[in-house]
Order: structure tokens, then sequence, then C-alpha cells
């Protein structure tokens, strides 16, 4: 017999390695409830801050959360000592509302009014299993850019956040345009290598903070906070240039391809819900097609 299935051998293989237990050195914090289930965060600083907060090692999105909740503290042989600092809805273990406690594996710590970590330890083989884990479910298969259920979680909450702090959010409805001539003229293959490299460029000249998202098909969304309804307008056309100035290449064939962007901002009177936000960019995007494509426009009512 020559099929390899049928061979009477087995190939001697070293499985040392996986054999001999792994030491669970890395303290982290898992996310199991509220925005981004299944997040991991690796407590690797001598002092790390939780909160809603941007310059945090650990943000998280809910509207009870403070700037700064509280704060873990790395003591010496591997503890964490948790410090509330003095947040306005409390820091609880298990819970119990606490000032500063020492941390237990399978502590659950509950900030804000949804957000619930567990504190644990971990190997390298559980670390590198949990984020592929949750890396997974957030994101798009073809890609690698977030998918659309995670677009609208994160949507939801960036619009609660931006109407309770009147703060700037924005977003961007990207379309492909005329998609369906790369797939009819090179393939399908080639449809997809021009998603692909599309969304590199564009995850390439945007902040790691923003949320880029395959919303469906040949249309993509982005979500950024902070920057003013103009300077918006900048950065879109800066995202469109980025993709219409330098050829896409597929199997030595060099193509133009250009993208339509539609823009709606918040703060807006006329936009009520994260729902209203996502009519108002997709108005503004029909608005770009229509006026001839690969261009911005955005939405001013």
């Amino acid at each position: 017999m020559t099929g390899d299935d049928n061979s009477e051998s087995t190939k001697i293989v070293s499985i040392s390695n996986l054999q001999s237990p792994q030491k669970k050195n890395y303290a982290c914090l898992i996310v199991i409830a509220g925005s981004n289930v299944g997040q991991m965060f690796r407590i690797d600083l001598e002092e790390m801050v939780i909160g809603r907060g941007h310059l945090n090692q650990i943000m998280l999105i809910d509207d009870g959360i403070s700037r700064s909740h509280c704060r873990l503290i790395a003591l010496p042989g591997g503890e964490v000592m948790l410090e509330d600092l003095h947040s306005t809805n409390g820091t609880y273990i298990n819970s119990e509302r606490v000032s500063r406690r020492l941390l237990k594996d399978g502590d659950k710590i509950q900030v804000g009014s949804t957000s619930i970590l567990k504190f644990t330890y971990h190997d390298n083989i559980e670390e590198n299993f949990q984020r592929q884990m949750f890396e997974s479910a957030l994101r798009d298969g073809l890609t690698k850019t977030y998918n659309k259920r995670y677009f609208v979680e994160r949507l939801e909450a960036e619009f609660a956040y931006a109407l309770r702090h009147h703060f700037p959010v924005t977003l961007f409805m990207f379309d492909l345009d005329h998609f369906k001539r790369f797939n009819d003229t090179y393939g399908h293959l080639c449809g997809d290598a021009v998603l692909v490299e599309m969304a590199r460029r564009v995850t390439g000249s945007i902040r790691s903070e923003d949320v880029f998202a395959r919303y469906g098909g040949e249309e993509f969304a982005l979500i950024t906070r902070g920057i003013p309804h103009d300077n918006a307008v900048i950065l879109g056309d800066r995202l469109r240039m980025n993709i219409a100035n330098r050829p896409f290449v597929y199997d030595n064939q060099q193509m133009t391809v250009t993208v339509s962007i539609g823009i709606a901002s918040l703060p807006n009177p006329a936009i009520n819900s994260a729902e209203e936000l996502v009519d108002s960019a997709d108005r503004a995007l029909y608005e770009a097609k229509h006026a001839g494509r690969n261009r911005v426009c955005s939405f001013n009512k």
C-alpha cells in the first residue's frame, strides 16, 4: 500500500513541550458582560487604569463608567490590587462595593452599568486561544475588518456616549464604485482581492481606536470619535484619494478603484438615534453616488 492514511508506521514526534505544565503567570482581565464580551487585557504594567477615557490602559465603553474609574496595581509575586478612583458609580467585586482590595483568581469586577470583568491567570496557550476566539467573533473573515455585528454594537455605544457627553462622533459609509465590473471582468477572486486591499489602505490610515467594519458586500463603515464635522470631511476625502490615486494590482493587471463616501456627524439635532445616524450617512452616500461617484458628501440638515 502506498497511501499515507493506510501506512502501518506512525511518525515519532516530540510532545514534551505540550505535556509539560504551563506556568499560569499572566494576570489578566476578561470581559464577560457588557461591550466587547470576550476581550482580554493582560495586566503587564505596574499600574493600569480602567475607564472610558482614551488615555487609559483599559478603555471600556459604558455610560456608567467614569473617565478614570479604578486602578490595577501589580504587586511583587504576581498579585494584583484593585483600587477605586473615587468613581461616580463605584467599583464592585463579587457584588460588593470596594475601595481597595487584593484580587483573587475568579473574582468578578463590575464597573459601570453593564461591564463585568473576570480576573484570572493564564498561560501562553490559554492567552492565545482567548485572543483568537475574541478576534474571530469580531472580524470579517475576508477583509479582517470588524464585522457588522460588532459595528452595530459599537455604534449604539458610541451614539449613547456622544449624546451624554456632547462629544463629536462621525459615521462614514463607504461603497466601492462599479464593484460588479471587477467580478464580471476579472472574476470573484479579483473582487475579493480588491476588497482586501481597499480595507488594508483604510485601516492603515486611521487610528487604532477608530472602528472600521465591513457593513455588507462592497459596503464598509467607519466610526470615529472626537473629530469635528469639518475635519471628518477632510479625513473622508483623504481616505478616498488614498484609494483612487494608486492603482490596484491583481494578476499583473492594474486597475483603478474608487469609492463614494457618505458622512453624518454628531451632535446634530436632526439625528436622534443610531438608526437615524446610519440613515443620514446613507443619504449622503446616495448623494455622492448620484453626483458622479468617487467623492465625499455629508449630511448637513
